[in-house]
């Protein structure tokens, strides 16, 4: 009996034994496994970290590529300045190094916090910039005490630089540093701390202005210090881009608004290329160059002059009399008028049950098609407007190019709008009424252009509809031998195939019409340029409804409306187009013609020898 308990408990150790013995297998083969897995799977990882630890791959930021003006001006170039990277890998005491570090550089512990946590993601010795623009005199207090910041990092590298301040800053566009999404979804070539372009020509043409970064591979100690270095490649300048912009005209359309909300566009009709581009309120580029703080930021974008707004491609503007001339065009092409019919202006006139009013309150008398534009009628063409209807009135400017992006070489263009019965249909859920088509034929109501537009319109219109060429700002590309490697420039002024949208009778009366409203006594008077055959158009867009600015006018307030002219000089072979927006102008004859009239005289003054 005895013999048999023993043999009894001794099957029970021996079945313990086994399942000890086979987790321990198990457990072996494990870690066998993962041995495996490190020293053969992750051989490759595990020897990049490792040789991480004793070198550091230093970027050598590519400096990007000048902008020039057609003339050879230059409008953008770089510097020499210093920036500041954190090295989290260095840091013992996160709380201590923070405060120092912010004392050192004179920045916000919050800012500084900030700018580090924005990488976080990145690994540990991955240098993160938390300053730069920094001059020689900035850094020496920092080169000096290096031993005592190990995590500090001092890099010399090329800075972006706009000699010319906010001249053409809406054209140029501004830098900023990528997020760290972009990093993340980019390209190989985006990295941390660069700057990129954000808007205008840097960010449209940023693959040819950015270059190829270099590289230094460093041998570094435990503290991160340099102690030889294993490789060395040099980086490569971005290519030079040469803008189509005259900066001559560019200075004087931007003096020319003084300050004032608006616009100004001058471009060839011949080739779409834009000679100046002016929005106002502008703002300084070279503000980018350096990290804002969020408070910064947010003063800029908060702005109610909203100075980083392009207004010419994006601000939406009814056209007032301006579309006066995609009337004329619709009429004469549909039968409703023709170059001889004659409307009589007393100053008001009574169209569906409403009493609508002229801008000349005497009235202008008897009048045809060319006298209705040189005296901008509004009778006239609201009579135009009730024989048309709302279908063909948006047609003729849909074939004029409104309500579409001209396609200029600039992100963020916007469409504008041409509305008609299935537009507000769709967007209102209601009917369109007769009364409104009235308004949109001396161009109000609903109808939205960008002033980019408006100079499109009148490029067609200066060239008789023969030919649409898309407006752009770039020239040519030089390379390092002053020979233009072609394409894009080509490409851009490529000319829209297809019919003129009218026939070249109805732009001659047109052009008749415009060219006595600058040289016959019309609203455009004040943009006459002796020996230069101006023709243009002005426009006064109302703001607010009549009743609000009579209720106000009485209540002792000035009421002005936005001030329009668009125009083209010489009348036979147009070199140029004007197109000039004032926001609360007043009169487009008052206001924006003279702007206009400088930017002609100017462009005379350059083509003479």
């Amino acid at each position: 009996m005895l013999e048999e308990r023993i043999y009894e408990d001794l099957s029970v150790v021996r079945r313990r034994s086994r399942t000890v013995f086979w987790i321990v297998v198990a457990l072996a083969g494990f870690v066998l496994a993962y041995y495996w897995k490190v020293q053969v799977l992750d051989h490759a990882k595990y020897l990049k970290s490792a040789e991480a630890n004793r070198t550091r791959v230093r970027p050598l930021a590519a400096p990007r590529g000048l902008i020039l003006d057609r003339n050879g001006v230059v409008l953008a170039d770089n510097r020499a300045s210093f920036k500041v990277s954190l090295v989290r890998e260095n840091v013992k005491d996160a709380d201590a190094s923070f405060a120092a570090v912010s004392r050192l550089l004179g920045l916000d512990e919050k800012t500084l916090r900030e700018r580090v946590d924005l990488r976080k993601d990145l690994p540990l010795f991955e240098p993160i910039v938390v300053a730069d623009g920094l001059d020689s005199d900035a850094v020496v207090p920092i080169e000096s005490r290096r031993r005592e910041f190990p995590e500090l990092v001092v890099e010399a590298e090329p800075q972006r630089h706009y000699p010319n301040g906010s001249r053409a800053a809406h054209v140029l566009g501004y830098l900023q540093e990528p997020t760290p999404e972009e990093v993340r979804g980019g390209s190989a070539k985006t990295r941390a701390g660069e700057m990129v372009g954000r808007t205008g020509v840097e960010r449209q043409y940023d693959a040819i202005l950015r270059g190829d970064d270099g590289s230094v591979i460093e041998v570094v100690d435990s503290l991160g210090r340099v102690q030889n270095e294993q490789g060395h490649s040099y980086p490569v300048q971005g290519g030079t881009v040469k803008l189509t912009i005259d900066d001559r005209l560019q200075i004087l359309a931007e003096e020319a608004l003084e300050d004032r909300e608006g616009v100004v566009v001058a471009l060839d009709p011949r080739n779409g290329q834009i000679l100046a581009l002016a929005s106002h309120p502008t703002f300084d580029p070279n503000r980018f160059i350096t990290r804002f703080t969020p408070a910064e930021w947010s003063v800029l974008i908060t702005d109610p002059l909203s100075p980083l707004e392009n207004r010419a491609i994006r601000g939406l503007y009814a056209p007032g009399s301006i579309f006066k001339l995609a009337m004329a065009l619709g009429g004469l092409d549909g039968g409703y008028v023709t170059p001889a019919t004659t409307v009589y202006c007393s100053g008001a006139t009574e169209i569906y049950g409403a009493v609508r009013h002229c801008w000349f309150a005497p009235g202008h008398g008897s009048m045809d098609l060319v006298d209705a534009i040189k005296n901008s009628c509004n009778i006239y063409f609201y009579q135009l407007g009730r024989r048309m209807g709302i279908e063909p009135i948006a047609a003729a400017a849909g074939r004029l190019g409104l309500g579409r992006r001209t396609g200029i070489d600039l992100g963020g263009e916007k469409d504008g709008l041409v509305p008609n019965t299935a537009w507000k249909k769709r967007a209102l859920g209601q009917d369109w009424y007769p009364g409104e088509t009235i308004s949109i034929a001396i161009g109000q109501g609903q109808l939205q252009v960008t002033p980019m537009q408006i100079a499109a319109l009148t490029a067609r219109v200066a060239m008789k509809g023969r030919e649409l060429h898309r407006p752009h700002l770039f020239l040519s590309r030089p390379g390092p031998d002053g020979a233009d490697p072609g394409g894009t420039a080509s490409d851009l002024a490529a000319a829209e195939p297809g019919p003129a949208p009218f026939g070249e009778a109805a732009f001659a009366s047109v052009i008749a019409g415009m060219w006595k409203s600058a040289n016959d006594g019309g609203t455009g008077h004040g943009a006459r340029v002796e020996g230069f055959d101006v023709c243009g158009k002005t426009g006064s867009t109302q703001t607010m409804s009549r009743e609000s600015a009579a209720r106000l006018a009485q209540a002792g307030h000035e009421v002005k409306t936005h001030s329009w002219f668009s125009g083209f000089a010489p009348r036979d072979a147009p070199r140029i187009v004007v197109t000039v927006l004032v926001e609360f102008g007043g009169g487009g004859g008052a206001t924006a013609a003279p702007v206009a009239q400088k930017i002609f005289a100017k462009f005379l003054e350059i083509m003479t020898p």
